[in-house]
């Protein structure tokens, strides 16, 4: 079921302007707005990968982001993080765990009329629990699975070209993803 909840609306900069509305007005107006996506790994080298629902208006059955959403109005990003983990995964975690690697803008618009103009604030840290512990949120995951590094280095290699595995437009940010978490686990 589609929830429609308010969203803060921020300026070109990513600043607050004071305003909410509600999420299906800033997707058909354009509004800028924040997200989270949170990128889980394990000690011996895998990444978390989700599928986005066939019921997505966006992108629906690609591979993308361990888990995403927006931050509802009045939230902080990192409980906005928090939130999604556990709606999406049923992973209940700790802010302390998110280690923030930066905020990368995304400014797309898409044939069925939504304009995302989003500030992804992207997390990394470590998968807790065997991917079988999670439970998926029907409603945004298709599957989970675990790609390994190597796998995930190919997987962006061949973006386009291998039957769009992935969301094409992120080609460069999966990139700085995965150089942040080859870095943080030496």
């Amino acid at each position: 079921m589609f929830m429609d909840e308010y969203i803060d609306i921020v300026d070109a900069q990513g600043h607050p302007t004071g305003k909410a509305e509600l999420k299906s007005v800033i997707h058909t107006k354009g509004y800028y707005h924040h997200t989270a996506h949170i990128w889980f790994y394990t000690s011996d080298g895998y990444i978390l990968l989700s599928q986005r629902s066939a019921k997505k208006a966006i992108c629906p059955l690609l591979w993308d982001v361990s888990v995403a959403g927006h931050i509802d109005a009045g939230e902080t990003i990192e409980s906005g993080a928090i939130r999604e983990i556990e709606e999406e995964i049923g992973l209940p975690i700790s802010e302390k765990a998110l280690h923030k690697i930066g905020v990368f803008e995304c400014l797309q618009s898409y044939d069925n009329g939504i304009v995302d103009n989003e500030f992804h604030n992207t997390f990394i840290t470590e998968l807790p629990v065997p991917v079988e512990k999670l439970v998926k949120q029907d409603e945004e995951v298709e599957a989970l699975k675990l790609v390994s590094f190597e796998g995930f280095k190919t997987l962006i290699a061949t973006i386009g070209h291998n039957n769009n595995h992935f969301v094409p437009s992120n080609k460069a940010y999966y990139e700085f993803v995965l150089q942040a978490i080859i870095k943080h686990t030496k």
